[in-house]
């Protein structure tokens, strides 16, 4: 005989499945805390391992073998690691590094195949959670906002992500115009 079941009203609405990573997300009121860059960092750059060897890698160069949404996509959640860097008062020199380092990231990755490659080994946004966390670990008691600071990486933010999206679109056209005169001359046709 089964075991009794709890009925269920049919008009009774059941509350949602809760997923584990997005309650983290959503419960941490802490700037210090970190939980979007480190959930994020772990995706992006740590999730799996090779084989036989040390070497860990994510997300990141997986989505970098699409082109250009691969890396949009990859640059974008990396751009959640910057606005909680922001959102913590980072001060604009080390959020200036952290750009850097998605920048290079996001140029390492328009080089198609060779670029998904390096990605594992330059894992930018584990090297912006390392400074994000070493900078709130010598100032964790002088951790204060400042408005001006934030709106002015916001605007570097966009800034970037304009730049990120320009960049690869003149790369993407450039190497599709070249593929495409390429094949036209191998046919005899230009």
């Amino acid at each position: 005989m089964p075991a009794p079941t709890k009925d269920i009203k049919v008009d009774e609405v059941l509350p949602p499945q809760i997923n584990p990573i997005a309650a983290k997300l959503a419960g941490s009121k802490d700037p210090v805390d970190n939980a979007a860059a480190r959930i994020l960092t772990k995706y992006l750059d740590e999730l799996m391992r090779v084989p036989g060897t040390d070497v860990r890698f994510g997300l990141d160069p997986i989505l970098a073998l699409i082109p250009a949404v691969g890396d949009t996509v990859a640059s974008g959640a990396g751009f959640i690691i910057l606005l909680d860097a922001l959102r913590s008062g980072i001060p604009i020199h080390v959020f200036l590094r952290m750009a850097l380092n998605m920048g290079i990231n996001f140029i390492i990755g328009l080089v198609p195949g060779a670029g998904a490659f390096a990605s594992v080994f330059f894992k930018s946004n584990s090297r912006n959670l390392r400074l994000l966390t070493e900078w709130q670990a010598g100032h964790k008691d002088k951790v204060h906002r400042s408005t001006f600071h934030f709106y002015l990486g916001l605007i570097l933010l966009a800034a970037m992500v304009v730049g990120f999206v320009m960049v690869a679109w003149m790369v993407y056209a450039w190497l599709f115009v070249t593929a495409y005169q390429a094949v036209m001359h191998a046919l005899g046709l230009r």
